[in-house]
């Protein structure tokens, strides 16, 4: 039951958290490597007692394992992800910050839906065809959720588009690592690793300032504790033993909650085509989690059917 709730049900959560945090990135008036920086600390420092707890109180092993194979595959993995982590949500924040509007920065990111499925033929972890079905209807689903106008590409919109490349990268990272490593310990790793890179650029290519927190401090803590914390751990989580692409098309859900979030926040009414888009998506992530298996079945119940129709006529 635990596998369960934890495959299907920590996306679904993990998308929702994100899905809010984009209404909070709109409104970041910080440099995107000082705004990161920021809310990595913040979950930095939130996952240690969240480890602490689940280890009960074994600081000796807060940051290692019980042997030292294993204590490097955390921090191999960690370190990767963290780096795969600080370049996609700083290519995202700068798109955003560059006039990307919210509802198109989601549906650029989304795109990952159908790049991690291709990244996992070359790395053998190939998806069933109901899954590059349910990946294909997500994306049209997001389209109509998502984009308001007629849809044009800027250089702010190709940043986002390059950051969906990297999540899939961490995705994909993430189901390597995860599948040898604590989760959690993972996750907070990440994010030191993110909170040192993200703070050596910021003093390089911004002037962070105390300013930077007090002006975004409603919008850090929430993405620091929420959408960094306990999302990015609920998706690495989530994706151990799991096939990444269906994990992708769940967490995908996150543009749902976004334009949903995004309209509440506004005051905005959706409009039909988004309706519309919503229900595709839902669609996807229903179809998505149905095993082939079952379709086989389904089709040969049928045509035995047919049959037996034929030889009573």
């Amino acid at each position: 039951m635990y596998d369960k709730i934890r495959k299907s049900v920590f996306p679904l959560l993990a998308a929702l958290i994100w899905g809010v945090a984009f209404v909070a990135q709109t409104n970041n008036t910080a440099g995107a490597f000082t705004f990161n920086a920021m809310r990595s600390v913040i979950a930095f420092v939130f996952l240690i007692p969240v480890i602490l707890v689940f280890t009960k109180g074994d600081v000796k092993h807060l940051f290692c394992e019980n042997d030292r194979k294993k204590t490097k595959a955390l921090w191999i993995g960690g370190v990767l992800c963290g780096v795969a982590l600080c370049l996609a949500t700083y290519l995202q924040q700068s798109g955003m910050d560059n006039g990307t509007e919210a509802g198109k920065a989601s549906f650029l990111t989304a795109t990952y839906i159908v790049i991690v499925p291709i990244l996992g033929i070359f790395l053998k972890k190939k998806a069933p065809i109901t899954v590059w079905i349910s990946a294909v209807i997500a994306l049209f689903g997001l389209y109509l959720l998502c984009i308001k106008e007629d849809f044009s590409v800027r250089v702010s919109d190709l940043l986002v588009l390059a950051c969906a490349v990297v999540f899939a990268c961490h995705i994909m990272i993430i189901d390597k690592a995860g599948a040898e490593c604590n989760g959690i310990k993972l996750s907070c790793i990440q994010f030191l690793t993110m909170a040192v890179l993200s703070g050596i650029l910021a003093l390089i290519f911004e002037k962070p300032s105390f300013s930077d927190f007090t002006n975004n401090a409603w919008s850090v803590v929430y993405l620091g504790v929420c959408s960094s914390g306990i999302a990015y751990t609920l998706q690495i989580l989530a994706q151990k033993d799991a096939n990444p692409t269906v994990t992708t098309l769940l967490l995908s859900m996150e543009s749902v909650f976004g334009v949903v979030a995004g309209a509440i926040a506004n005051g905005e009414v959706m409009l039909a085509k988004e309706y519309i888009g919503c229900a595709l998506m839902l669609v996807a992530v229903v179809l998505a989690q149905i095993p082939v298996e079952t379709f086989g079945k389904l089709f040969k119940k049928r045509k035995k059917e047919r049959e037996q129709i034929v030889e009573e006529e």
